[in-house]
């Protein structure tokens, strides 16, 4: 019998979630609370929209023709692995479809639905929010090594992954940071691709509608030269 999924919404044609174009599934849930986070809507570990794996292919497979040969799906969040059985079944569909399989994930969250996940997964976006411990604590909630032992797993299964970090200005915008993150990736021949993002605050209206406190509020968004001057850092 097909497990019910939770879904907080889905965007058809995303350009950024992955090789190509994708299918991104934003999954209902998170177990983090991130300053930076964009998606305070997903949450909550009750509500999201009900579904099944078979009804999210479906509706997949509607935008095959714009995935080409690189494009697919990408199950995002919220956090993915916190449905990884759901998950699971919607990867697996799709790969009999032969349909790319990527999960945009924290890392944070180890059990054995998330390593059979892992096995139908093509591709990992894994986020790295900080490379010290204490911001990590202090800022999502959770610890750098939970993360690191994540990535190691990728790596001793051979999923490439790419590592993305919210460039935070006063918070990880430096030379230190951005050398140790190159240093992990480094260390992780499964890494394939790092992504700088900028940290954004146009999300503030859903804190406002949600009534909840966006913690770097009073952050400057950083510039685009100052993300041109910490990815040469990388190169």
């Amino acid at each position: 019998m097909s497990k019910t999924g939770y879904v907080n919404s889905i965007q058809s044609l995303g350009a950024v979630d992955g090789p190509g174009i994708r299918f991104v599934v934003f999954m209902q849930g998170c177990n983090l609370r991130c300053g930076c986070c964009h998606n305070p809507d997903t949450w909550a570990l009750t509500g999201g929209t009900a579904t099944t794996a078979e009804e999210i292919i479906a509706k997949a497979e509607r935008y095959r023709e714009y995935q080409g040969d690189t494009g697919g799906i990408t199950l995002s969040g919220g956090e993915p692995l916190l449905q990884a059985e759901f998950a699971y079944e919607v990867f697996s569909l799709a790969k009999d479809r032969g349909i790319n399989t990527c999960l945009d994930t924290s890392g944070s969250v180890m059990n054995d639905e998330v390593l059979k996940l892992l096995s139908v997964t093509d591709r990992v976006l894994l986020d790295i929010k900080y490379t010290d411990d204490r911001s990590y604590r202090e800022y999502a909630g959770c610890e750098l090594d939970t993360v690191l032992g994540f990535l190691a797993l990728l790596n001793q299964r051979k999923i490439p992954t790419t590592l993305r970090q919210v460039i935070i200005p006063t918070l990880n915008d430096n030379e230190e940071n951005i050398l140790r993150l190159g240093d992990i990736a480094k260390r992780h021949p499964c890494v394939d691709k790092i992504e700088l993002l900028p940290f954004k605050k146009m999300c503030k209206v859903k804190y406002d509608n949600l009534k909840l406190p966006f913690r770097f509020g009073h952050l400057p968004e950083p510039t685009a030269e100052k993300i041109a001057e910490l990815e040469n850092l990388l190169k």
